[in-house]
């Protein structure tokens, strides 16, 4: 049997990778991958994750996960990218993250962080060259690393 944490992220990834219209569809998807939940589980997911609805020129509505419905203007990527020229290295530890940085850059590379409200991450706690990252439990190395390059896509040639 496969936990909830693992069920949210496959939920996450299939209203990501596809365009799903309804919560019937939702559930056969979740099925044909292993999970046996039920519509009233299946609703309590969506709301946890804070899914929505929204127009679609040709299917009617789809789902969407809020962080990642609207795509990042250009200025927000620069912003933020520039941050990632701090970026030292990542190490893990169970649910901890240690990410260091060059000096100075910390607090502003974990004020993006906890601002994306990425569901993959708690918090942050940072210094001036090193920031704690709390992970969600049961995400692992992976799925933390893919939060972080959606947050700075300029961080993906680093890792």
């Amino acid at each position: 049997m496969k936990n909830k944490v693992q069920r949210q992220l496959e939920i996450r990834k299939i209203i990501q990778n596809g365009k799903v219209q309804s919560q019937e569809e939702l559930l056969v998807a979740l099925k044909n991958k292993g999970y046996e939940l039920t519509q009233a589980t299946l609703s309590r997911d969506l709301k946890v994750l804070q899914v929505a609805k929204v127009p679609h020129p040709v299917l009617g509505y789809i789902y969407t996960i809020p962080e990642n419905g609207a795509p990042v203007s250009l200025a927000e990527q620069t912003r933020v990218n520039y941050l990632a020229d701090g970026f030292k290295d990542l190490q893990f530890s169970g649910s901890l993250a240690v990410l260091r940085t060059l000096p100075g850059y910390a607090s502003s590379i974990a004020a993006v962080i906890d601002g994306s409200n990425t569901w993959e991450i708690i918090g942050t706690v940072a210094g001036d060259d090193t920031i704690l990252i709390i992970q969600r439990e049961g995400i692992s190395k992976n799925d933390l690393m893919e939060a972080l390059v959606k947050i700075m896509p300029k961080l993906k040639e680093k890792l």
